[in-house]
């Protein structure tokens, strides 16, 4: 069984995506953090995340690897464990650039298909079910409103000791899902047969609720 949970950043896929994989004892592929794993490689060698050709020539020595020590899902860049380091704020937007690129996705969602292929998962991202996984047996469109994402992020950020502006969260969210809608490979858009949930004025828990009560129900 694969579960495919897309929509914009800070929507609160992955949040969602433990709950379900916690609750339904499946394994939960964050397709996200790979690629936030990519965008940190690039940022640390000083290459742009919008230069298709240095990225591309990059890729062949990268190697991430996601896993799960004591249920904490751990992330590794080349032997290193990048967890903490691939969340801080600047490197979305590096995230955001290389994922448009298409060597990089190609090659994230040729391991994310393997994986999916031989476990029961819920992967969330921007293509799940469109491009990634087209034939999975749930699909999720799971939205809100920018303004309530960029409070949600920052209030995060905040959390962890972070300093940042509202405004600049809801702007850099803005232009990422301008981004996202608007790359010219696999680009983020509702799948024809998913079910679309806006958390705007519902808890994360809720979701969750809606999403186990039509799994179940099939």
């Amino acid at each position: 069984m694969n579960i495919a949970i897309d929509g914009p950043s800070g929507a609160g896929k992955s949040t969602v995506a433990k709950i379900l994989s916690k609750t339904l004892g499946i394994v939960y592929l964050d397709t996200g953090a790979m690629y936030r794993a990519v965008g940190l490689k690039a940022y640390r060698a000083g290459i742009s995340p919008t230069n298709a050709p240095a990225v591309g020539e990059m890729l062949p020595d990268t190697k991430i690897d996601i896993a799960y020590e004591n249920g904490v899902q751990k992330v590794f860049l080349d032997g290193e464990d990048v967890s903490a380091e691939i969340r801080l704020h600047h490197i979305s937007k590096y995230a955001s650039d290389v994922s448009a690129i298409h060597a990089v996705r190609l090659a994230m969602v040729e391991q994310q298909r393997k994986i999916a292929a031989k476990t029961d998962s819920v992967l969330d991202g921007r293509d799940i079910g469109t491009f990634v996984l087209p034939n999975a047996e749930f699909k999720f469109y799971l939205t809100a409103d920018v303004s309530e994402r960029a409070k949600r992020r920052y209030l995060e950020l905040t959390a962890k000791g972070e300093a940042c502006v509202l405004s600049d969260i809801e702007r850099d969210i803005a232009a990422r899902d301008y981004n996202d809608t608007h790359r010219d490979f696999a680009p983020l858009r509702q799948a024809d047969d998913a079910i679309v949930i806006d958390s705007t004025h519902i808890s994360i828990d809720e979701v969750a609720g809606k999403m186990l009560s039509y799994i179940k129900c099939m």
